[in-house]
């Protein structure tokens, strides 16, 4: 247990960033999912610059580590180039 104001206010803050982390990043699991389903490149081609820009966010917030933010871009573009 804390035994200072100021420990017990870090002990608060982290589990708010937790809370939020783990909300970024299973929304950007969903929104992953909801983009390799699609099959239309027209609309795939749209969606990668936001997909691209959410994961780039959350790599700079170190909600997810800048080289798993690289993987999952390059998949991205990836996909795209790989439809019809």
């Amino acid at each position: 247990m804390a035994n200072h104001k100021s420990s017990e206010k870090r002990i608060r803050q982290t589990e708010a960033r937790t809370e939020n982390n783990k909300y970024f990043a299973k929304s950007m699991r969903t929104a992953l999912k909801k983009f390799r389903a699609t099959t239309d490149k027209k609309e795939a081609a749209e969606q990668a610059p936001k997909m691209n820009a959410m994961l780039d966010k959350l790599s700079k917030n170190n909600v997810i580590h800048k080289n798993k933010a690289a993987n999952l871009k390059s998949s991205v573009d990836k996909h795209v180039n790989g439809l019809n």
